[in-house]
């Protein structure tokens, strides 16, 4: 049973293909998938799909290399004043130095803005870091969140994630695994704690090895755990059920529904 915590599926991708997409994801015993928005134009997309399917959540927030405006904030906060059922976490939010096109005091503003929310209405965090590993550590520890977050598709030094670690965050492991030449965070998500990862494959963006070019997919979650169990010393039993453990721990209201569900 997996958990994808992290999948874009409200691209054109899946949603042109619904149901062929999701009797891909039931196929391959993913249980739960969470939508992270990336702008407020997907606020209403990414709810309706978790809505009609009972294997996805929603994550709504303000991604870093997308333009916003302070509406967009004020909507994300309409919304989560009024939190529909199967919202999970605030996300994606983060910070973005690669791309140096968008204007950086603005990313500030919007990611220190949605951490807000987050401790206001007491939501974990999506959180994207890319070439920010120093300065998000900085923010997340001001910031001071009750229920903390996973630092997505993390490809930083094995400090760098210990040092999130400490502060309660979990690292999600992608499709970056897959790479040989990614020797760095390959031993990294090696000898992290298993107490501290979750499952992503960001589909339809980061393709796995020897799937350059192609759109990845969330059922790709299988091969990532398959790598997983290849560079971890646990059997891959343990691996899965402290993983799926995890991440109903930090996404409590997918646990709660779930145990609902289940009665």
């Amino acid at each position: 049973m997996f958990i994808d915590t992290h999948c874009h599926f409200d691209f054109p991708l899946f949603t042109n293909h619904l149901d062929e997409s999701i009797n891909y994801i039931r196929q391959a015993n993913i249980t739960g998938l969470i939508i992270p928005a990336v702008a407020a134009h997907h606020f209403d997309t990414v709810l309706q799909l978790a809505n009609h399917y009972n294997e996805i959540y929603a994550a709504l927030g303000l991604h870093p290399i997308y333009s916003h405006t302070e509406a967009d904030l004020e909507q994300l906060g309409n919304r989560l004043s009024h939190l529909p059922q199967k919202m999970v976490a605030i996300g994606e939010i983060g910070l973005d130095k690669y791309n140096l096109t968008i204007d950086w005091q603005q990313q500030l503003f919007f990611f220190r803005s949605q951490l807000m929310l987050a401790k206001q209405f007491d939501l974990p965090v999506l959180i994207h870091s890319r070439k920010t590993h120093d300065i998000m550590y900085h923010e997340l520890h001001q910031a001071d969140l009750p229920c903390r977050g996973v630092i997505h598709g993390f490809s930083g030094s094995y400090q760098q994630a210990m040092q999130f670690i400490k502060l309660g965050y979990s690292i999600g492991v992608g499709g970056v695994i897959s790479y040989d030449r990614a020797n760095k965070t390959r031993n990294t998500i090696a000898n992290l704690p298993l107490a501290s990862l979750v499952l992503e494959t960001d589909a339809p963006d980061m393709p796995l090895s020897g799937k350059q070019g192609q759109a990845n997919r969330p059922e790709n979650i299988v091969e990532i755990f398959k790598i997983l169990t290849e560079l971890r010393s646990e059997s891959p039993e343990q691996i899965l059920n402290t993983i799926l453990t995890n991440t109903l721990t930090l996404f409590s209201r997918i646990n709660r529904m779930t145990t609902l569900c289940k009665k």
